[in-house]
Formats: structure tokens, C-alpha cells, sequence
């Protein structure tokens, strides 16, 4: 049987870029184990040397290893598009919204999907008062893998400083901070694989999983299945299947959840929607290949099936 020829996209311009680097390579290599012709392209601000490269060369499946803006936003996906290649995971649409937290939500709050109580607000707005009562967050609209995130506590003075130095834009997200832990689920097209309760370590009590507890070795700890009421877990699996359905995703996605099982009266808990992940990390020990592989899914065989369902949406 011939193997399509693909090639790894790897690499960006975002925060993300050292983490889409290890994706590419771990993907690269996992292909090749299982005989598919494998070509990398380490992407960075020549949007003409890529496609240069993608006209000469022509794969038959690109596999898109890129995290964070222009890689899965929607903008790589509409250039694929345009020329005609298919490629792994969602494409314009569902990349540039699940991208845009505040479009995300408007997307969850109408399918009655939970997410944080808040809102976007401008720079100067928040400079001059706290926009909803301490605790809360603050998140890029845009960015990913926590890059950017800041909690606002009680007597904090830290308010108008972040909004000085803001580096995102004019304005951000402003959510309610939601006590507990943090939670995931991972979704292989119409099946949600299991939940993983992450712990990060020197978090200073409040379970934020930032940039260092995911990437920094020793960051934080997973524990899959996570070991909470029976009822959270399946509740935990059935919205992370929604939201992949919502949002229109393809192929796999992972969506991040607050878990608060100390303020409800039935003992099950409180749900939040973060944000779901439409390209979710790659390396052998990122999340949902840890999650796939407690689901007797092999990581070679994830990168296969990734490219199974890969597609061009002309």
C-alpha cells in the first residue's frame, strides 16, 4: 500500500513556537516509524517561503504541528485551503473561533454549554477599576497555552500595572475566578477519550496551570482517570464532545474545565468550559497523547489517525 507523502508544519511565530517545534518533531518521527514519507517545513514570518515550499514539493497531507496565532487561528488553514491540500485537524472557521475566547463563549453560552461568568474589557477600562469583584482573571482573547493569563486577588494592587503593560491587544477577557481543578478531556472526532485531573506544582494554592506547569519538566502532575464523582466525570466527557460538535471542529481537540466540587449541594460539583484546544500539543507526553494512550490508542497510531481524517474544505 502506498503511504501519502506528508509534511509536519512545525514551528510559528507564537508564544508556542519551542512547544509546536517538539509536536513536529515527536509526529515527524512517530510517522516515519510506521513507514510514511515525512518532510518538515519550520515555519516562521516568510508566509511565501512555505507555500514556495508546499507548491514545490505538493504533499498529499500536511500536518499541521503549528500552536497559538497564524497556526491554528484559522490563517494557515485558510492559505491550505486556498491552495487545495488537505491537512490534519479543524479548519477556518472552527480554528479561528475556538482561537477568540470571547467568540468561544458566545458559541458555548448558546448551546447552554457552562463557561465563567464575564466578558471583554478594554485596557483603559480596566486601568481604572477592578470589572467584577476579586478574585477574576485575566486572559488574552487570543493567545494559548496560558500565555499572558493573570489572577487579580483580594488586595491585590496589581490592576492597573497589567493593563500598562499589556501586551495583547486593546482590550482582554475578564472572567470569575472558579476555585478547585483543573480538568481535561480529550475528543478523537466523535468519541471523548477520558478525564485528566492536573495538578500544578508551586502554584501557590490556587491550581493555575500556566505556561511553566505545562511545559517545564516537573511542572505539574496528571491524573487519569481523574478520581472525582462518577457524575462529574461523564458530565466532564459529554461537554467536551459538545463543544468539539459546537465549534465544528475535525479530527481531535481537547477542552479545559475549571472543577469546583466544594459549593454544590448534590455533591457533584461545578463545571466551567476554559476553552477547547483545537490543536492540541503533540509530544508523546503532552495531554491528549497521554490520554489517547490510557485509551489503548498507541502515539504512532494517534499521528495516523490524525492524518486518516485529514481533509481540504474547498
Amino acid at each position: 500500500m502506498t503511504r501519502p507523502n506528508i509534511t509536519v508544519l512545525m514551528g510559528g511565530m507564537s508564544a508556542e513556537r519551542e512547544v509546536s517545534l517538539r509536536s513536529g518533531e515527536g509526529v515527524t518521527q512517530a510517522l516515519r516509524s510506521l513507514g510514511y514519507p515525512v518532510r518538515q517545513i519550520v515555519a516562521g514570518p516568510d508566509l511565501g517561503a512555505i507555500v514556495g515550499d508546499l507548491t514545490t514539493h505538493r504533499p498529499d497531507v500536511v500536518f499541521n504541528a503549528l500552536h497559538g496565532r497564524f497556526g491554528e487561528d484559522g490563517s494557515i488553514q485558510g492559505v491550505l485551503d486556498w491552495m487545495g491540500i488537505a491537512y490534519t485537524h479543524s479548519g477556518v472557521r472552527a480554528s479561528a473561533t475556538a482561537m477568540d475566547k470571547a467568540a468561544a463563549r458566545v458559541v458555548f453560552e448558546a448551546a447552554g454549554l457552562p463557561v465563567a461568568r464575564g466578558g471583554v474589557v478594554t485596557m483603559e477600562a480596566l486601568a481604572a477599576a477592578d470589572p467584577m469583584p476579586e478574585p477574576y482573571v485575566i486572559k488574552p482573547v487570543n493567545e494559548g497555552s496560558s500565555v499572558g493569563v493573570e489572577i487579580i486577588r483580594a488586595g491585590s494592587n496589581r490592576r492597573a500595572s497589567i493593563a500598562r503593560t499589556w501586551q495583547f491587544g486593546t482590550s482582554a477577557l475578564v472572567e470569575e475566578f472558579i476555585p478547585g481543578r483543573e480538568l481535561t478531556v480529550g475528543v478523537m472526532g466523535e468519541r471523548a477519550l477520558t478525564v485528566t485531573d492536573i495538578t500544578p506544582h508551586d502554584a501557590g494554592g490556587d491550581g493555575f496551570y500556566d505556561y511553566t506547569a505545562k511545559y517545564q519538566q516537573g511542572g505539574s502532575s496528571h491524573v487519569l482517570p481523574a478520581r472525582i464523582h462518577p457524575a462529574a466525570f461523564e458530565r466532564a466527557r459529554e461537554l467536551a464532545l459538545a463543544a468539539h460538535r459546537m465549534l465544528g471542529c475535525r479530527g481531535a481537540s481537547r477542552t479545559d474545565f475549571r472543577y469546583d466540587d466544594t459549593r454544590d449541594a448534590d455533591g457533584i460539583g461545578r463545571l466551567v468550559i476554559l476553552e477547547t484546544n483545537t490543536q492540541p500539543g503533540m509530544t508523546e507526553t503532552s495531554l491528549l497523547p497521554e490520554q489517547a494512550a490510557a485509551c489503548g490508542i498507541a502515539y504512532a497510531r494517534l499521528c495516523e489517525w490524525l492524518v486518516e481524517q485529514a481533509t481540504c474544505r474547498t
